[in-house]
């Protein structure tokens, strides 16, 4: 679409590369921020660019943090000796919003897809396995979207943390099968978290 300004035309394209938002959505936000004064688009800038720049991950669990741990593995009340495995920081939040589960996370960055190159070695599984033996884990409940790669990943970790005495257990099958975890309503979230089952009932 023509534009009457080089500048505007710039800033458009940049929103248009955020993931969902297409070229009249990018233009109607850039219009929106025109109508703002220029403090206050400046400290909208400002925060993007510092949380870009500053957030870290967390050295325990690969949650998103301001320090070197993050809040939840540094929460006492938390049960530590919980471990929940999720693909994404996204399945954090979206597992958090339940308040139902009390222990902490381990965020692999991904499950095992030989199709899209990745292997084991390119997600925290090793790190996770060094966790459980360092730290006794008393349970590890695995959170992963209830698919093929999601039950791939689940027994690869499975094998290699057999001879540990670790509880292993699994979310209940409210996810539907080939769903996408974080595109699940908080209700069937919660049961399926809450009602959590060993992990030999489905993975053979």
């Amino acid at each position: 679409m023509p534009l009457p300004s080089v500048l505007l035309e710039n800033a458009v394209a940049e929103f248009a590369k955020l993931p969902g938002i297409g070229k009249k959505t990018a233009l109607r936000l850039v219009l929106h921020l025109l109508k703002k004064e220029v403090a206050e688009v400046q400290q909208f800038g400002e925060a993007i660019t510092k949380m870009r720049r500053d957030i870290k991950f967390c050295q325990r669990c690969f949650n998103v943090s301001d320090g070197d741990i993050c809040s939840i593995c540094s929460n006492s009340m938390r049960n530590q000796r919980m471990i929940c495995v999720v693909e994404n920081i996204r399945d954090v939040i979206a597992i958090e919003s339940t308040q139902q589960l009390s222990g902490t996370y381990h965020v692999l960055g991904g499950i095992i897809s030989p199709l899209d190159g990745i292997g084991p070695d390119q997600l925290t599984i090793e790190s996770l396995v060094n966790r459980i033996m360092k730290e006794e884990t008393e349970e590890l409940v695995f959170a992963l979207s209830p698919n093929i790669l999601g039950d791939t990943t689940i027994y690869y970790i499975q094998k290699k943390i057999a001879h540990l005495p670790c509880r292993i257990t699994t979310i209940a099958r409210g996810i539907a099968f080939g769903g996408e975890l974080e595109y699940a309503d908080e209700m069937t979230l919660s049961r399926s978290i809450a009602n959590r089952l060993p992990i030999q009932q489905y993975v053979k």
